[in-house]
């Protein structure tokens, strides 16, 4: 058995993610993890079924053995074998993230032997979790610039609390991760604001464009309703902006007792935030990026492409001040973050 290092779930950040990455780097590195203190400080301390789901997933795909895979569980151990790519269904039987559930199992997948497919239920427009167009269009551009291909397509839209939704994945994965450096976003190519509403009146949409429209002052033909199909009600707003070098999407859902002009009011801020700031990687970007670039810096090789990588943000979250560190416990990588006059610039390098 291999060394068994230990995590400590209600430190930092202390939500599902430390889960996450945690099974994730142990699936890779082939390192056994104890996590103690599951969501220790939530309203339900303890795995979810989408915190379930994730560690019998990650599980699946190594032929591991996990004890503490139960709902409300706060100790789980996993042991990891080696990645089986292949083709794998995970549901999570409500709705649940199954974007969360991706964010699991995709990292060991990205340098298997052989390409995989996976089918993911549950929900796929949360909004506590990364949406599916984030996932598609700002997050995995990123990871198939690292040399894999993967590409993921919504077969049905999952809302809270309905879920119901679908996803397919495929990986076409990389024995080697090339690095990048992320310092510009260059010139802005395209952008849109489109909100969307399922089993709700397409005036809420409406509505929300509207004003998206009259406080960013974009072009009328920037602006998109859709009326989506899903099992029950639901509303979210995207503002996606295409630069030269990477592409960013802020996000806002639709719930009761908020009105239509503060949803989209949301989605404004963020995007003036964005662009007041300069720089070209976003706060939930950031904390998405970490990982796949830990993984290129810690790779050996002896091929003459880079390891790792850089990239300048705004101020770190706790998010991802956590993840910087079990990223470090898990792999032989330096992370670096520094306060320049452009921004704060992380750098993630080789030992």
């Amino acid at each position: 058995m291999s060394d068994l290092i230990t995590i400590d779930g209600s430190q930092g950040e202390g939500g599902g993610q430390m889960v996450r990455s945690s099974l994730a780097l142990a699936v890779v590195t082939g390192k056994s993890v104890r996590i103690e203190n599951i969501r220790a400080g939530r309203s339900k301390p303890g795995l979810g079924r989408q915190h379930l789901t994730s560690v019998r997933a990650a599980a699946e795909i190594c032929n591991g053995e996990v004890t503490g895979d139960e709902l409300g569980s706060t100790v789980i151990e996993f042991h990891p074998a080696a990645v089986q790519p292949g083709h794998y269904q995970f549901s999570i039987g409500s709705a649940g993230s199954a974007m969360l559930v991706l964010q699991t199992v995709l990292p060991p997948l990205l340098t298997a032997e052989q390409p995989s497919t996976l089918i993911l239920e549950g929900g796929t427009h949360n909004q506590w979790a990364p949406p599916f167009d984030f996932l598609q269009q700002a997050y995995l551009p990123l990871v198939n610039r690292l040399g894999p291909n993967v590409g993921i397509r919504l077969e049905r839209f999952g809302f809270y609390p309905a879920g119901g939704g679908r996803v397919v994945v495929d990986v076409q994965p990389s024995p080697r991760l090339a690095g990048f450096d992320l310092l510009d976003a260059g010139k802005v190519k395209r952008r849109q604001v489109s909100a969307l509403v399922a089993n709700l009146s397409a005036a809420i949409a409406e509505r929300e464009v509207k004003q998206a429209q009259r406080k960013l002052n974009w072009r009328p033909d920037e602006m998109l309703v859709r009326e989506v199909k899903a099992n029950g009600p639901g509303n979210v707003v995207f503002a996606e902006i295409e630069c030269e070098h990477v592409t960013e999407v802020f996000t806002a859902f639709g719930r009761q007792g908020v009105s239509a002009e503060k949803v989209a009011d949301e989605v404004v801020r963020d995007v003036r935030k964005w662009l007041k700031r300069g720089v070209p990687v976003g706060e939930y970007l950031a904390d998405q990026i970490l990982l796949p670039l830990g993984l290129s810096a810690a790779q050996s090789t002896d091929t003459p492409v880079q390891r790792g990588g850089s990239f300048l943000t705004g101020n770190l979250t706790q998010h991802s001040l956590t993840h910087i560190d079990i990223l470090q416990r898990f792999l032989d990588i330096g992370i670096d973050v520094s306060e320049t006059e452009a921004g704060v610039l992380v750098a993630v390098q080789p030992n």
